[in-house]
């Protein structure tokens, strides 16, 4: 029981993570980017940029690992999006 903040903390994290896959799979196989809203992807970043240093902060290796790997989802779905809105 003492680890279960730890579990939910690394479940919860990992959830995030892999929330915006489906729509980056979507935006590389349509090569469509019509219906994203870029300034919601900057503030979800802006977001996650500042979990990654809240957790530098702390030294807490699965907040900076999960918001990490979002924060990398979320740039390819940025730089995707604007190089198919360029179309």
């Amino acid at each position: 029981m003492a680890n279960l903040p730890l579990y939910v903390g690394i479940g919860s994290g990992i959830c995030t993570g892999i929330s915006l896959l489906p729509q980056l799979i979507k935006l590389i196989r349509e090569k469509k980017a019509d219906d994203l809203s870029c300034g919601m992807l900057v503030l979800l970043l802006a977001g996650l940029g500042g979990w990654i240093w809240y957790g530098v902060l702390k030294s807490d290796w699965p907040i900076i690992i999960t918001n990490a790997f979002s924060a990398i989802v979320n740039m390819l779905i940025i730089a995707f999006s604007l190089q198919y809105k360029k179309r």
